[in-house]
C-alpha cells in the first residue's frame, strides 16, 4: 500500500508498505526496523512475531516514547505479556497489531505530534 501526500515536518513517516518492504523517505527497508519521528534503526526484531523477546521491547523503550506500536507482520500475533512487562510497568501504552495497521497508526500518531516508537516486522 502506498500513502499519498505525506507531510514529514513532524519526523519520519512511512510512505508505503507491502510484502517484504516498507518505504520511508525514499528508501525501501526489507528487514524488521524501529522507527520514531527522530530515528530509524534498520536492524530490529525477529523475523517471526512468535520470537519477540524482552530485548526487542527494551530497544523500543530506549527511545523514551509515550506509546509503543509493534507490527507483527501479515497477521496480528500477541506475544507473551511477560515479554513487554517492563513497558507496562512504566505505564506506557503498547499496541500490538499487524504491520499494515501499525504503519497507518504510526503515521497518525506522528502527525498528532505524539512521541511514538514502532517496531515493525515485514509482512
Amino acid at each position: 500500500m502506498k500513502f499519498s501526500a505525506a507531510d514529514s515536518d513532524g519526523g519520519h513517516l512511512i510512505l508505503g508498505y507491502g510484502p517484504g518492504r516498507i518505504l520511508i523517505g525514499g528508501r525501501i527497508y526489507t528487514r524488521g526496523l524501529i522507527i520514531s519521528p527522530e530515528r530509524i534503526d534498520s536492524d530490529w526484531g525477529p523475523e517471526n512475531a512468535i520470537d519477540l523477546a524482552a530485548e526487542h521491547f527494551e530497544a523500543l523503550l530506549a527511545l523514551d516514547p509515550q506509546i509503543i506500536i509493534v507490527g507483527t507482520g501479515k497477521h496480528q500475533v500477541f506475544p507473551d505479556p511477560n515479554t513487554y512487562l517492563t513497558v507496562l510497568q512504566r505505564g506506557l501504552g503498547v499496541d500490538i497489531m499487524d504491520t499494515g495497521a501499525a504503519c497507518r497508526t504510526y503515521n497518525i500518531l506522528v502527525s498528532e505530534g505524539r512521541k511514538v516508537a514502532a517496531g515493525l516486522m515485514m509482512c
